[in-house]
């Protein structure tokens, strides 16, 4: 039974994303930032399902976690991440909040994948998948939420790096675009529904293989240019 590690499981995609894993016969530890929430969770998810309580930017409380599991974790899908603030355009900058932004989108997925990697390295085959967005594709010339924008195109530079450094001890790595994705962060009008996006992000991470290592793929799992 594959072992999954999701971070931001406490509703919209992550949410759905440890639903569905649970129901295909996986284990999953599911991330959330309050104990609160670890446990409705897990009232509701079941045996299967082991909350872990930590914040994304919260080196001590990741390393802590990450010393108390003792198995494999053979995909790890980083959910978690933020739009930005209010005020994020070109020619009006909440500064403190492009630094927030930065920390949460692009620092973070890459605490959490050093922090859990030996624990990644003792599966069979191990996958690291993080939700990135086309909004952050260079061939998109729009400046609306360019903190969001610049954050997303600074992991996929972090992500191919950590595919490059990871192929030869048999790690996967890719960037999801998720979809336009009717979630708090998405709002009503988007695409698709959370279920959607989720059935398809499980899907790339199974089929996830070196042969496709470091690519930016989007859920439905079409290749997204850069």
């Amino acid at each position: 039974m594959p072992n999954c590690l999701i971070t931001g499981v406490g509703r919209g995609i992550g949410y759905e994303l440890a639903r569905q894993a649970l129901a295909r016969g996986n284990r999953v530890i599911g991330s959330v930032r309050s104990p609160e929430r670890a446990e409705e969770l897990k009232a509701e998810l079941g045996d299967r399902f082991e909350p872990v309580v930590f914040d994304v930017t919260d080196g001590k409380a990741i390393e802590a976690v990450a010393a108390a599991i003792s198995f494999p974790i053979d995909v790890l899908i980083h959910n978690a991440g933020i739009i930005g603030p209010e005020r994020q355009s070109t020619l009006d900058m909440d500064f403190v909040g492009f630094e927030q932004t930065m920390a949460v989108n692009v620092m973070a997925p890459l605490r959490v994948i050093q922090t859990f990697l030996p624990r990644i390295l003792a599966a069979e085959r191990g996958r690291i998948l993080v939700l990135s967005s086309r909004m952050g594709s260079l061939s998109y010339a729009k400046s609306d939420h360019i903190a969001y924008r610049a954050s997303k195109a600074a992991l996929n530079k972090v992500l191919q790096g950590v595919a490059t450094d990871l192929k030869p001890q048999g790690v996967a790595v890719a960037a999801v675009h998720p979809g336009w994705v009717r979630t708090d962060m998405g709002g009503a009008g988007a695409d698709i529904d959370a279920e959607t996006s989720a059935r398809g992000i499980l899907q790339l991470a199974q089929t996830l293989d070196l042969e496709r290592t470091g690519r930016f793929f989007a859920y439905n799992g079409s290749e997204v240019a850069w």
